[in-house]
């Protein structure tokens, strides 16, 4: 009991969190580590100790006090007031169904510091948007949604507009599979948000939502997406998941400076609203604030991300803490083949080829580079490697050589393939573009990767008018919205892998779709 009076009198007034788990741990039921931590919004470290100087009980990995004991707080009065709580028991079974997609979505990915909430979370989100503000008809932007909030809110209010934006292909995939499954009106964008925000959202959103790495990095850059994201520049608002834990203020305080520097004003800050199933160092639990732009945040985004680095992560290639390694000699230089780029793409030396112009990944694939260089080089570093496919269909030139930091695992051969050869070397990809090709599909389909910059559907259109001269704008522009409704306002560049996959064959039945099916209705 003395070692237990100890840390409670070292907590302070912070000490209401260690008095609730006591209060869990005495109320008989069994209770594993991460349960506790989660429920009491408590870091592992904080917990453990807990457990070291209580008398317990064990069953396997669970644990609970061999004695209650008094003077403790009841569970219900653990935490601040939730602002939706008594909201949930009208959706459980939208719970019930938040529970099976969690369970179901592709696991987290370490490099990308991937957490997932937990579905009560996600649903809690949703709730606190539709009854802090007017859904129906509103467009709400995830500026990445591994924790699947986006489907949670289109389940929730159906008149909403959903777009998520994510580098992670298996998440685009399975949310866009979802929303397919439960007619949801949710769309899926492709970006690495290092490298900028797809252009069919930027300005597209009333709200944002995003529950980034928690770095003063990552926050940084995935608040002032969010803020490009944003339409209604007196009106919208940006959610933002950050936690630090209980024993690390001055991480908050960073993060904080971040936002500050962005010029946002925290409209609202609920504590522990997010929890999540694992990120046990900081309780497993994360802080939901509402921040709400000013005249001075978007001069002041703009600088932000100019100035921002790619190493905004905990882990991997990509964390704070790496220093990636740029290309150590000029592109050809090795190979001896007299490749002579017109244009050097990436982070590279100075001494590398000084006199040669050179260009921002960033800005490779937010524009076409206003020359024709027939030769290109493009560095990718460590942690970029999934913007790959499009750095090479951002490209115009018959030859490109892209130098990575290690040989590719998992070359998109097949998605490029309609443009380019592809040939691997040690960490370089040797790309050569195909001539142009003679059938109808391969022509369309070739014209509209040959533009990766410019709309989809339009292109597309044009394209298919070309090729099928009876129809009209309207009567193709009907065509490509009824085989795929996905391509309206968004660029290749921006379209995620499983609808790159996609687009050949849908190129194809474009082609034999009899005009009438076609012809305004």
């Amino acid at each position: 009991m003395n070692g237990i009076e100890e840390l409670l009198g070292q907590a302070g007034v912070d000490g209401r969190r260690l008095r609730t788990a006591l209060a869990l741990l005495g109320g008989g039921r069994w209770w594993t580590l991460a349960e506790l931590v989660r429920e009491t919004a408590t870091s592992r470290r904080a917990i453990e100790a807990l457990l070291r100087v209580a008398e317990l009980e064990r069953s396997g990995d669970r644990f609970r006090l061999r004695e209650p004991l008094p003077g403790l707080p009841g569970p219900a009065a653990g935490a601040p007031a939730d602002p939706v709580a008594h909201l949930l028991g009208e959706h459980a079974e939208l719970l019930s169904r938040m529970e099976e997609l969690v369970a179901k979505a592709p696991r987290g990915r370490q490099a990308l510091d991937h957490v997932a909430a937990t579905a009560e979370t996600v649903l809690r989100r949703a709730l606190l948007m539709e009854t802090r503000f007017w859904l129906p008809g509103a467009r709400l932007l995830c500026v990445g949604d591994h924790d699947l909030t986006s489907l949670a809110t289109a389940m929730l209010q159906p008149h909403a507009e959903v777009a998520v934006v994510d580098v992670d292909e298996r998440i685009l995939a399975y949310i866009a599979e979802q929303a397919a499954r439960f007619g949801l009106n949710v769309r899926t964008r492709w970006a690495d948000l290092r490298l900028g925000l797809p252009a069919s959202v930027r300005g597209w959103a009333d709200l944002a939502i995003t529950d980034p790495p928690y770095t003063p990095e990552g926050v940084g850059l995935f608040t002032a997406r969010a803020a490009e994201g944003i339409g209604d520049r007196e009106r919208g608002r940006i959610l933002l998941a950050y936690g630090a834990g209980e024993h690390t203020p001055a991480l908050a305080l960073k993060v904080q400076h971040e936002l500050g520097r962005l010029n946002l004003v925290s409209e609202a800050i609920y504590p522990d609203f997010n929890r999540y199933l694992g990120a046990e160092a900081i309780g497993s639990a994360a802080d939901l604030y509402l921040l709400r732009p000013t005249t001075k945040t978007w001069p002041a985004v703009a600088a932000r991300v100019d100035a921002l680095g790619t190493a905004i992560y905990t882990h991997g290639p990509q964390s704070v803490e790496s220093r990636p390694a740029a290309p150590h000699a000029a592109p050809g230089e090795e190979e001896g083949d007299g490749f002579s780029p017109a244009v050097l793409v990436g982070e590279w030396p100075r001494e590398v080829l000084p006199k040669v112009p050179r260009a921002r990944l960033s800005t490779w694939l937010a524009k076409p580079y206003a020359a024709d260089p027939a030769q290109v080089a493009i560095a990718v570093p460590a942690g970029l490697e999934a913007a790959l496919p499009r750095l090479l269909l951002a490209t115009r030139a018959r030859q490109v050589r892209v130098t990575l930091a290690a040989p590719p695992r998992d070359l998109p051969a097949g998605l490029l393939s309609p443009v380019y050869d592809l040939s691997v070397s040690q960490t370089t990809v040797h790309a050569v573009r195909r001539a142009l090709p003679g059938a109808d599909g391969d022509r369309v389909l070739r014209r509209v990767l040959d533009n990766a910059h410019g709309k989809l559907a339009n292109i597309w259109r044009e394209a298919l008018i070309g090729v099928r001269g009876e129809l009209t704008k309207k009567q193709a522009r009907a065509v490509i919205a009824e085989i795929a409704p996905w391509a309206e306002d968004v660029t290749v560049l921006e379209l995620p892998a499983h609808r790159l996959a996609e687009l050949p064959a849908a190129v194809a039945r474009s082609l034999a779709r009899p005009a009438a099916s076609g012809s305004p209705g």
